[in-house]
């Protein structure tokens, strides 16, 4: 895979979180930082997002055995 920087809407569509409950998982621990790229801008590493979703299609595939 290849590393790329990801902003709050690309991280809303891929994983179908809101704003809101994607900052509280980041402040909860179940859910990847975000980093800053600027004095106002951050994003996330499309590496723990993808993680993050695999490890929901995990825990699915476990529940469902």
């Amino acid at each position: 895979m290849t590393l790329r920087l990801e902003r709050i809407r690309s991280v809303q569509e891929r994983t179908g979180l809101c704003t809101t409950e994607i900052y509280r998982g980041m402040r909860e621990g179940w859910f990847p930082k975000n980093f800053p790229i600027s004095k106002q801008s951050r994003a996330w590493n499309s590496e723990e997002v993808d993680a993050w979703i695999a490890s929901k299609i995990a825990a699915r595939t476990t529940e469902a055995a």
